[in-house]
């Protein structure tokens, strides 16, 4: 079992010590294909996790397991301690899909008030002002679906999932459409959510991305959780890169407590050092490791 330590900021859910979601022994086929062969993974609330994995890895259907929508062929999936797709475990969550559509003639106001009636929010029109305006919405309130931009309309997709004030969000390539700026905003209001108690399960594809803004990763492939852990922990040391006359070198295996020698050695063999750098591996990097190994 893969778990993901607390956050900073978690907050005791209503129903105690019960995890955000909590994932157990997933299995899941399609035919004779294993889509999950056995997937552990446990959020906590005030958790900001990112889910990543090569396409076909199970990410989003170990997410549609999550929100109800598909059935797993084993395992335990809870969400604060219901079972996934059960009324209660409904009410607790917002998601947003990959491939999202909304009917173009209806304006952003009037798909937050169909989510509305779909989620039970009695929110009313003080709610869908105030997640308008928290996705940089509120003065496109009147304006129809079909004459919005893709980053609009990805800005709407989140102000949705975010109706009825749900304490785990599933988030599946929300900065996908979202230029550099919008993708900022859109870190900050994730960070907002996390220091509110709010869970986030991130799907994406963009590893710079969840590097900023998440504090855990889980890595997917082939349906097995290949690596887990907070980023920090993931981020194994590369070796020191010397940046001599004839251009950066990386020494691999050398750690930090290794520079001072390193230094004196250079020097005696006559090397300029112009700047060094201990180098961690990139979320990037172990990202590739991790499905290297487990495609070996």
């Amino acid at each position: 079992m893969i778990e993901l330590q607390n956050g900073p900021a978690e907050r005791v859910s209503e129903h105690g010590s019960a995890p955000a979601l909590s994932v157990r022994g997933l299995v899941k086929r399609f035919g004779k294909a294993d889509a999950l062969g056995g997937v552990d993974i446990e959020v906590r609330p005030g958790q900001l996790v990112g889910l990543l994995g090569p396409n076909g890895a199970g990410k989003s259907t170990l997410t549609k397991i999550a929100c109800g929508l598909v059935r797993p062929t084993s395992g335990k999936v809870e969400i604060f301690g219901a079972r996934a797709g059960s009324r209660q475990a409904c009410r607790a969550i917002g998601y947003l899909a990959e491939l999202f559509r909304y009917p173009g003639w209806l304006t952003a106001d009037e798909v937050l008030r169909l989510h509305q009636r779909l989620a039970g929010s009695r929110g009313g029109s003080i709610e869908r002002g105030r997640l308008l305006e928290r996705v940089g919405l509120n003065a496109a309130a009147g304006k129809r679906v079909g004459a919005m931009s893709k980053g609009m309309q990805q800005r709407l997709g989140v102000a949705q999932a975010l109706v009825g004030s749900p304490r785990l969000l599933l988030l599946d390539e929300p900065t996908s459409a979202l230029d550099p700026g919008g993708r900022r905003d859109m870190r900050t209001l994730l960070e907002e959510l996390r220091a509110e108690g709010v869970a986030v399960l991130l799907n994406s594809h963009l590893l710079s991305e969840v590097e900023l803004v998440c504090d855990h990763v889980v890595i997917v492939d082939r349906g097995h959780v290949v690596e887990a852990g907070r980023l920090e922990e993931l981020a194994r040391p590369r070796g020191v890169e010397v940046e001599l006359a004839s251009g950066a070198r990386l020494f691999e295996g050398i750690s930090r407590d290794d520079v001072p020698e390193l230094v004196e050695r250079l020097v005696a063999e006559g090397e300029r050092i112009y700047g060094l750098r201990v180098r961690s591996a990139t979320l990037e990097e172990v990202y590739l490791d991790a499905v290297a190994e487990e495609g070996e």
